[in-house]
């Protein structure tokens, strides 16, 4: 059964913000089996604290699971975090927490 990109995105964040919470670890279970056979990028995060201060293009693509061209064309949406320093695009990590919680429409 195909699954939608968008869902893929909201099940790897619920995955990397909310382990020990036994619905998620269900879902993580029947995700990882996913995982295997569309060989989705891995997030080398294990946790929020061990992201940097500020996002780039490269970790906001390895977090949400996307390319990098899809992670500049998101960093340049209306309503996406990121802030222009010089020719760069950068994203505080607690704004791109704040945005991934707002678009999963809860806390994580």
């Amino acid at each position: 059964m195909p699954v939608s990109s968008e869902y893929k995105i909201i099940v790897q964040h619920l995955l990397f913000f909310c382990k020990g919470n036994d619905k998620i670890d269900d879902i993580s279970n029947k995700f990882n089996i996913y995982q295997k056979e569309s060989k989705v990028k891995e997030c080398i995060y294990k946790s929020y604290d061990d992201l940097p201060l500020f996002l780039n293009a490269k970790t906001v693509a390895k977090l949400l699971g996307i390319s990098i061209s899809s992670s500049y064309e998101l960093m340049h949406e209306k309503g996406f975090p990121s802030l222009r320093i010089g020719s760069r695009l950068i994203v505080p990590k607690e704004n791109f927490r704040q945005w991934v919680e707002q678009k999963t429409g809860g806390s994580i």
